[in-house]
Formats: C-alpha cells, sequence, structure tokens
C-alpha cells in the first residue's frame, strides 16, 4: 500500500509518520511546502490512501487560509476524480468549520471538496473535526495554548491569562494516531459524516495551569501527580517533551551520616513514597517498628540481615538476603525491625513505603532488637 501524507512536517503529521512506520507500513510519501504541482499531481495519483493533514491557520493574511485549506483540498480532489481514481482518504478539518472566520471558512470548504468527492466516485473519505490537539512536537506559541503553557512553564516566561475558567475541549495526540492508523487495519465499510478522536477531555485554562504548576513543583517537592493515567498522563508526557537536554536531570536530597546516606527519590498524593539508603560494612540501620506503615526493601548492593522481633510476644524472626536473589522484604505494623550490612562492602537498598513521612506524626517508635 502507498500512503501519502500532506503536512508530513506538521505537528500531527510528524507524529502519524512514526506510528505508520511503527504498525509496519513502509511505502509512505509526504507532501510538504516543498512539493510543487507536479510533485502533487505526482504523488497523488499513486497513493492507495491519503491523510490529508496540510492546512493553514497562523497566515500573514486571511487570504492564506482558502489557498492552503480550500484549495489545496480541491486540487488534491481534482486530481483524483480527473485520473478516475477512488483512492480512500482522511481529511483533519476542524471544530472551526461551524464559526463564520476566515479560518472556519477554509475549512468547511475543504469539507465541502471532500464530501463532493466522496459522492462523485463512492470512495471511502473521513471527516474528523479535531477539537485542539495536545502532544509532543506541537509549536508553543503558535496555535496550542497547552503547548505555550507546557513551554513557558518550564522556561519561568509569563503566562497571560484572561479567564482561567475558559473551556477547553482537547485530544492528545497518540489518540489522534492511533485513530488514524486503525483505519488502515479495520477500515469501516461506511464512513460517518464526521469521525471523531477519543477520548475528548474537557477541561479548563485554569486545570490545566494549575497541574503544569504541579509538574514543575515536583522536581523540588517529589511528589508526583497521578501522571500514569488519562488526562494527567497525557499533559505529563506533553510538558515533559518541551525539556531541553540539559533540562533532562535534577538533584536530590541526600542525607548523610557515618552510617552510610539516605535519600528520597520520589513521593506519591496516596501511595507512599520511594526512597533509597546505602550502610557502610557492619553497620545497622533501622530498631523501630510502626503502627500502620508499610515498607517493602530491596537490596540492590550488597548482603544483608534484617531481624524482627514482635513488640507485645517477643516473637522473633532472622534472614538474610542479598544482591543475587530478587527478594522484597516486607516489614509488618507491630514489629519492630532493623537491617544489619554483614557483607565487606557498601550495602544499598530501595524502599518503599506505603505513606509519605511526616515528622510530626511518624509513625515511627524506636525499639532497638
Amino acid at each position: 500500500m502507498n500512503i501519502l501524507v500532506t503536512g508530513a512536517k506538521g505537528f500531527i503529521g510528524q507524529n502519524l509518520c512514526i506510528h505508520l512506520k511503527e504498525a509496519g507500513f513502509k511505502n509512505i510519501e509526504t507532501i510538504t511546502r516543498d512539493d510543487n504541482d507536479k510533485s502533487i499531481d505526482e504523488k497523488v495519483k499513486h497513493a492507495d490512501f491519503i491523510y490529508h493533514l496540510a492546512g493553514i491557520n497562523r497566515p500573514e493574511n486571511d487570504d492564506e487560509f482558502k489557498a492552503g485549506n480550500t484549495d489545496l483540498t480541491q486540487k488534491i480532489v481534482d486530481i483524483l476524480v480527473n485520473d478516475e481514481r477512488s483512492t480512500p482518504i482522511l481529511f483533519t478539518s476542524s471544530i472551526q468549520a461551524e464559526l463564520n472566520n476566515p479560518y472556519g471558512v477554509s475549512k468547511a470548504g475543504a469539507e465541502s471538496a471532500i464530501t463532493s468527492y466522496r459522492e462523485k466516485t463512492g470512495s471511502a473519505a473521513y471527516i474528523y473535526r479535531l477539537p485542539n490537539v495536545f502532544g509532543k512536537w506541537c509549536r508553543p506559541n503558535y496555535n496550542s495554548a497547552v503547548a505555550t503553557f507546557c513551554y513557558n512553564t518550564i522556561n519561568d516566561l509569563p503566562i497571560t491569562v484572561h479567564n482561567a475558567d475558559a473551556p477547553l475541549s482537547l485530544v492528545y495526540i497518540d489518540d489522534v494516531c492511533h485513530s488514524f492508523v486503525n483505519l488502515l487495519i479495520n477500515t469501516p465499510s461506511e464512513p460517518e459524516e464526521y469521525s471523531q478522536v477519543e477520548p475528548v477531555y474537557k477541561t479548563t485554562v485554569g486545570t490545566v495551569l494549575s497541574l503544569l504548576s504541579d509538574f514543575k513543583q515536583s522536581r523540588a517537592s517529589l511528589i508526583t501527580n497521578k501522571v500514569g493515567v488519562g488526562f494527567e498522563r497525557a499533559l505529563y508526557s506533553t510538558y515533559l517533551s518541551y525539556f531541553k537536554p540539559e533540562q533532562f536531570t535534577y538533584d536530590v536530597p541526600s542525607y548523610t551520616d557515618e552510617r552510610g546516606s539516605f535519600s528520597e527519590m520520589l513521593k506519591t498524593t496516596d501511595s507512599g513514597q520511594f526512597s533509597f539508603f546505602t550502610a557502610h560494612s557492619g553497620i545497622t540501620r533501622g530498631g523501630h517498628y510502626h503502627h500502620s506503615k508499610n515498607e517493602k526493601f530491596l537490596v540492590l548492593k550488597g548482603e544483608a540481615c534484617f531481624k524482627f522481633k514482635h513488640i507485645v510476644t517477643g516473637e522473633k524472626y532472622e534472614l538474610t538476603t542479598s544482591d543475587q536473589v530478587r527478594t522484597i522484604v516486607e516489614t509488618v505494623p507491630g514489629w519492630t525491625h532493623d537491617i544489619t550490612n554483614i557483607g565487606s562492602g557498601e550495602l544499598i537498598v530501595m524502599l518503599w513505603a506505603n505513606e509519605i513521612f511526616d515528622r510530626d506524626k511518624p509513625d515511627t517508635v524506636a525499639m532497638p532488637l
């Protein structure tokens, strides 16, 4: 299959081409602003499926809207009709096609050209009226508020907000690309009048800015949001994509004494925190119990002896583990415990606790074994 992507150097185009290659499609031709009428004609005629993503949204004058949106779409359609082709085509329109502004009118005109092509040829033609699309490689200070907010937040640049409660309807670039690629794998027999990308995230300007502020502060507080699912996952990924290489790293505090060192790495709002500690040979750490807190230990380097004692019955238990196995050792409420480095070198242990350490309510009571 010969796939043609117009606007391949744009935000959606770059991401889509990557996703198409990952899905195993190899013959991907592109149309960019470097193409002329002859090359456009040739590429359109040889395409088996066309992703028509090219368009104008920030012209120097309003006349460019019609040329870059309506006229270019009509040109592609005319090439196909004149060559008696019925090539399936996916066109990225905009929710603004319903509005009476130069951009919306030009997109509506392009939609009409696609609809007419579908009626004349019986070809599958898909019109996606996309809301605001966000994700990696979207240009800041251009046509995406989310991209601008991310870039400015990272680089400590001012952000002007006229109405924090202003609604935003957003779709994530990966969801857009998955939907588009799926058309080649599971082509629907009857295209809808307007196709949709799901999910659409309904939010506000203020909510986006608040989340971005949390993301920025997380490097200092070490507290991360729930960035593994849904909108926060997509926004966090987008935020990270605007880091320059020199911004990829940050330091965490390290607390060192005669026993070794201790560093907290990551904290969550409701699922505890991750940290690690070191211990010199022969050093014992711990010697306390918890009423509710749970900890999970994993030895990353060295050999350790874990000792436990029930604080009421006096029952004892002891075990050894090392970096040669992947054994998680759990602390249990009501059992005092300690850890001794029984190796000759440094001991390094990863630690997860189910709650963030609270100095006012530490739930850590000293009781040496």
